[in-house]
């Protein structure tokens, strides 16, 4: 079934645009209609490994990819075209959070497809029996994530949305983290999906990276090509809305009912709670929760420390209250980017298991801005999704060594409240809402 969401998102999508079309309002035309300026040409390459380049290595390889770009990429009435040959046409801009309107037209035998922060990919099939690949799913159609894992959400469209050679398809891709949602020809095709980060699936898709047209063996014609580039705000409303049934909130915005603890320690400030400035402490819910998926934002100080209580006990032993070692774990909300903090054990870093089980980094947005945060906590695994990026996914009951050597006898736990553990820093928390599983 649709999100409210998706069909909103559906409602306004832009089908069928005209040729030449003016950019709707808050896009910009990424393609001027008359030759390549701000695009280069590009292979497929593992964006990390183009970053770790000298500005001069990049610089040479950005000029020959562009002498390359214009031996198979042409201009014609405002169509970008390209022969089916030669490297992918790649933006000289890297993006993050965008919404992305793009029309093309293909060939049969063709295969293409749109990559996302430079990686693959939106998929562009010929999706008839003739063209040959109805073995790896061109049969259901194009539009889906297809380098996602084998079963993996958004691999295959939900529909099969292709017109005919020879007519215009359109898409409108709308990417916040790695969550991608894309419509083709006004029906949804991919809903929320995380893009998986084919060139190493051990980590996340990258922050910000360039988008690529692909050319794959047969010509294909691209116009109308517009972008808007998401706001946090904006970014953390489409997060929050997601499968949003189910969700209590557990702060309400005025006051500290229905939380225990060293309460003192904490302020409500323009609806969000706010640990006071050199006090803190571990406040917690009076419900206990066993498996449970909380969805939180949170606002970060220049060099903020703060965390999340998990499976927190209610009655410690005496003098060890230590959330990070007598609860389930506790997550480290940490502005982990700040120079105070660059040489921590990575298992202290944001979001981290602290101790235990280091997060990825890079994810936070920057300090005085509110990030979307959601923990799913199963059994013994837990689970920390960021700005629409999986940063953490750890089975704690596998854990054997420890920061320190120092034990952590609560991690085995089965339930416990949830709670904010406050380190003396002016951390905001805001729209706190629970859903027991």
């Amino acid at each position: 079934m649709k999100t409210r969401l998706a069909i909103l998102i559906a409602a306004t999508v832009i089908i069928c645009r005209t040729p030449a079309a003016e950019p709707p309002a808050g896009f910009t035309a990424i393609f001027n209609g008359k030759d390549l300026t701000g695009w280069h040409g590009m292979d497929g390459v593992d964006p990390r490994k183009l970053s770790a380049l000298s500005a001069e290595e990049r610089s040479k390889k950005r000029a020959s990819g562009l002498e390359d770009a214009r031996k198979h990429w042409t201009v014609e009435r405002e169509e970008l075209v390209n022969d089916g040959h030669g490297l992918y046409l790649t933006t000289d801009k890297d993006y993050g959070d965008i919404e992305f309107l793009i029309d093309y037209k293909t060939v049969p035998l063709a295969d293409s497809g749109i990559y996302l922060r430079g990686t693959p990919q939106v998929q562009i099939w010929d999706t008839t029996k003739e063209g040959g690949k109805w073995n790896i799913g061109a049969d259901k159609g194009s539009g889906g994530l297809w380098n996602n894992s084998s079963g993996a959400a958004g691999k295959d469209p939900l529909v099969k949305a292709d017109r005919p050679f020879g007519e215009w398809n359109s898409f409108r891709i709308l990417q916040v983290g790695a969550r991608t949602t894309v419509h083709l020809n006004g029906q949804l095709v991919v809903d929320h999906a995380l893009l998986e980060n084919l060139y190493d699936r051990k980590t996340p898709l990258i922050g910000r990276g360039p988008i690529q047209l692909q050319t794959h063996g047969g010509e294909i014609r691209w116009r109308n090509i517009f972008l808007r580039e998401i706001p946090a705000p904006e970014a953390n409303a489409i997060l929050a809305k997601r499968g949003e049934d189910g969700f209590a909130p557990i702060f309400n915005g005025k006051d500290l009912n229905g939380w225990e603890g060293p309460i003192d320690g904490y302020e409500v400030t323009d609806g969000a709670l706010r640990c006071k400035r050199g006090t803190g402490g571990t406040i917690y819910t009076r419900e206990d929760y066993a498996d449970f998926a909380v969805r939180l934002e949170f606002k970060l100080p220049p060099g903020g420390n703060n965390g999340l209580a998990i499976r927190y006990p209610r009655n410690p032993p005496k003098n060890h209250s230590d959330t990070a070692y007598w609860g389930m774990c506790e997550l480290q909300v940490l502005d982990d980017g700040s120079p105070q903090f660059a040489k921590i054990d990575p298992r202290q870093a944001h979001s981290s298991a602290y101790g235990m089980v280091p997060a990825h980094r890079g994810y936070l947005r920057p300090t005085g801005e509110w990030n979307f945060q959601e923990v799913t906590v199963k059994g013994s695994t837990i689970r920390v999704e960021l700005n629409g990026t999986v940063i953490l996914d750890a089975d704690l009951s596998k854990v054997t060594q420890f920061m320190a050597d120092s034990p952590h006898p609560g991690k085995d736990r089965k339930s416990g409240a949830f709670g904010f553990a406050g380190h003396g820093d002016a951390v905001d928390f805001r729209n706190v809402r629970i859903r027991r599983i």
